[in-house]
């Protein structure tokens, strides 16, 4: 797209601002700054308009789950299942790790933080530990897709150069970066970042499929006749990664989706709860879940809505690739959104404006089904998202003591 045609679909669009510094760039900067105005997706903006946040509203209804003492009583069935899957190169696993260590004190990839007391032991190594556990026993190494960021791409991919890709091999190791869209003020102009560049932030974790695809990675995943992808964050460094009895469970139960949930130790625990609404599955986030509902007990003392997720799920691809004309609602976050502004960066301390991300909580919902499989918070989930306190450092570092891990 050459200038005056920028023009003139910018002014269609209510977006001339994204010009306004033109005639300030060399040569170079235009090309760019042109080439990001026409690779960018301007109807993002119309959400603000279509207000098209998911309101949780509708009928709700508490979910069962495969509880702790199902999944002890069928484990053989579940992990000869899941075993024969991994054999057969079915399962792969995708690695959300496009965030900074930033509320740990940490200036890095989150993942490359250390968790370790008297030895170097990164997030990364420890998830990697987690994942041999898993190889050990099929004798297969399955695909491992890590979803980074533009912020953190070059590091991560260097760490894990660095340190021998954690003894698992290089060939099934694949990172690719997050899609992004476009940020903008509260009525709806779309900032620069610089003078030559547009301003955008990652489209949520919602967007790690789409991305995947984009990257050219669904070679691999057809290559390799992969069905299944366990999909899991980095914060939580004793969760297990393409668990046997996870994907044996979920796969003879038919369903096409399954998600790993804890039982919540308190109502006003700050998780997402796995619930139906409308008959069909859906995530609640914490502050979201409607209050009569959030205290409400069942016949044998139990929380009603008692299974939060743990961010570790597992999606049939077969289904993702039938769907993959999705339109994930976006959620609007209003942000403090550094910008140009008058010529020079501003930074403003309060938000000043919104980013479009997309979540992986919905696509559970348009799945169809979803299994609610149960794990023992104290040997599977120790999250680390702040510095002290709760399901932070100190926290994560006595569960991994409990079991068994040298720090």
């Amino acid at each position: 797209m050459d200038y005056e045609r920028a023009k003139l679909f910018l002014s269609q669009r209510g977006q001339s601002q994204l010009l306004d510094y033109y005639d300030e760039l060399d040569e170079e900067q235009r090309r760019i700054l042109l080439d990001e105005i026409t690779n960018l997706n301007f109807s993002v903006v119309k959400n603000i308009q279509n207000n098209s946040e998911q309101k949780k509203t509708g009928k709700y209804k508490p979910v069962p789950a495969k509880s702790l003492e199902d999944i002890e009583k069928n484990r053989k069935k579940y992990e000869e299942e899941g075993i024969k899957l991994l054999k057969e190169h079915k399962v792969g696993a995708v690695l959300l790790a496009g965030g900074q260590g930033t509320r740990l004190g940490f200036d890095k990839p989150k993942g490359m933080f250390n968790i370790g007391v008297t030895r170097q032991l990164s997030i990364f190594e420890q998830l990697m530990n987690n994942i041999k556990d898993v190889t050990r026993v099929t004798g297969r190494n399955f695909p491992l897709f890590i979803m980074t960021s533009d912020v953190n791409n070059d590091e991560t991919v260097a760490f894990f150069a660095e340190n021998n890709y954690f003894g698992y091999p290089k060939d099934k190791i694949y990172f690719y970066i997050q899609d992004k869209e476009p940020v903008c003020d509260f009525d709806g102009k779309i900032f620069l970042s610089e003078k030559h560049r547009v301003a955008l932030s990652p489209n949520g974790n919602g967007g790690w499929y789409s991305s995947l695809i984009n990257s050219g990675l669904n070679r691999v995943l057809e290559r390799e006749g992969v069905e299944w992808l366990n999909v899991f964050g980095v914060d939580n460094v004793l969760q297990r990664i393409c668990d046997p009895a996870f994907i044996g469970a979920t796969s003879l139960s038919r369903c096409f989706c399954g998600a790993k949930v804890v039982k919540k130790t308190c109502p006003e625990e700050k998780v997402g709860v796995l619930c139906e609404r409308d008959g069909k599955p859906c995530i609640v986030e914490y502050y979201e879940m409607p209050p009569e509902f959030t205290k409400k007990y069942n016949r044998k003392g139990e929380l009603s809505y008692r299974y939060g997720v743990t961010l570790n799920y597992l999606f049939n691809v077969h289904v993702l690739n039938a769907t993959i004309s999705w339109k994930l609602p976006y959620h609007l976050a209003k942000k403090a959104i550094p910008h140009i502004e008058n010529g020079a960066l501003a930074e403003p301390e309060e938000p000043n404006g919104y980013k479009f991300e997309t979540l992986v909580v919905d696509m559970v919902r348009f799945m169809g089904n979803c299994l609610a499989f149960e794990v023992d918070r104290q040997k599977e989930f120790a999250p680390v998202k702040n510095k002290t306190g709760v399901d932070s450092v100190d926290t994560a570092r006595e569960l991994l003591k409990i079991n068994g891990v040298e720090l």
